[in-house]
């Protein structure tokens, strides 16, 4: 399938309060975020009309820019409200959805005091991550990069430029026959994968790292949930890269990637069996439901 490039489709695309052609959506070349990597984003997915989770998303959007020191000038309401509209405008039902701030071309400098933030968002028709490899299970290779330390890069956002690393390592594992790399924190312990969280099953238990130097996604929270409601132990704690060696199952969990099978981490190999099985069809499950039914499946 040819690849169609995001400067050149047709549709819609919010931007900074009001729908803008989606080829006339631009931004100038010396804008802060695109130098400095001042910007921050949000990964959605729409199910049926609905965008799965999107008041934490947009909480998190929010939150995000805050920890990169700015505001973005539209309420929670108003950016809830703008993800609905572009999904509908673009007459989609089943969609991904990435609303992106970040800072304008004012001043150009490491100081950015002055810049203007701008609120873009835009939706299209994404399959999962992983298309076709997904339910046979995905290969993940090693990353040689590490996740960081918080206290040497803002890790409880969702900025754009933490997201170099995952680049590099995706680009290198997928140039070793690999679909996605696994990551180490800056100790040696398991993170996550370029873009989506792990999980492992150990003797009936669901274990998953603590989210101390990574994102804390919205997809793996959910799928915690859902863990518990079927009376899955759930552990949270630092994994050692050696104790992947104990797990008889292996997933990965993002909004892009949904719930994922691993079969293949390195040399270690696996095979997708009753708790990925039953998390998934359970997740998709989920993301169909109407919001109201969503809180309630969950607690919220």
């Amino acid at each position: 399938m040819a690849l169609v490039p995001f400067d050149d489709r047709d549709g819609w695309i919010w931007l900074d309060g009001e729908f803008v052609a989606w080829r006339e959506a631009k931004l100038h070349v010396l804008s802060h975020g695109l130098h400095y990597a001042s910007g921050v984003f949000e990964g959605e997915r729409a199910y049926g009309g609905h965008i799965f989770r999107l008041r934490e998303h947009t909480e998190r959007l929010i939150a995000s820019g805050r920890i990169l020191g700015f505001e973005i000038p539209f309420s929670a309401e108003q950016i809830d409200d703008a993800c609905k509209a572009v999904v509908a405008k673009n007459g989609l039902t089943d969609a991904y959805v990435r609303p992106i701030a970040w800072r304008g071309a004012e001043q150009l400098s490491v100081s950015a005091q002055q810049t203007k933030i701008h609120l873009a968002i835009a939706t299209w028709a994404w399959p999962n991550l992983f298309g076709d490899n997904r339910m046979k299970g995905v290969r993940l290779g090693w990353a040689k990069w590490k996740r960081p330390h918080p206290e040497t890069a803002p890790t409880a956002s969702k900025a754009a430029g933490l997201y170099m690393i995952g680049t590099l390592s995706k680009h290198e594992a997928e140039a070793a026959g690999f679909d996605d790399a696994l990551m180490l924190d800056w100790k040696g312990d398991l993170s996550e994968a370029t873009g989506a969280n792990v999980f492992l099953a150990i003797d009936g238990e669901l274990h998953t790292p603590t989210p101390v130097n990574f994102l804390d996604g919205i997809t793996r929270r959910t799928v915690m949930a859902l863990a518990k409601k079927r009376q899955i132990k759930v552990v949270e704690r630092t994994i050692p890269q050696s104790d992947l060696s104990r797990a008889t199952e292996v997933f990965l969990a993002g909004t892009a990637a949904e719930v994922t099978p691993v079969r293949q981490v390195g040399e270690l190999h696996f095979t997708p069996a009753q708790i990925t099985e039953t998390l998934l069809k359970d997740y998709e499950a989920l993301v169909r439901m109407p919001p109201e039914q969503v809180a309630a499946q969950l607690g919220a």
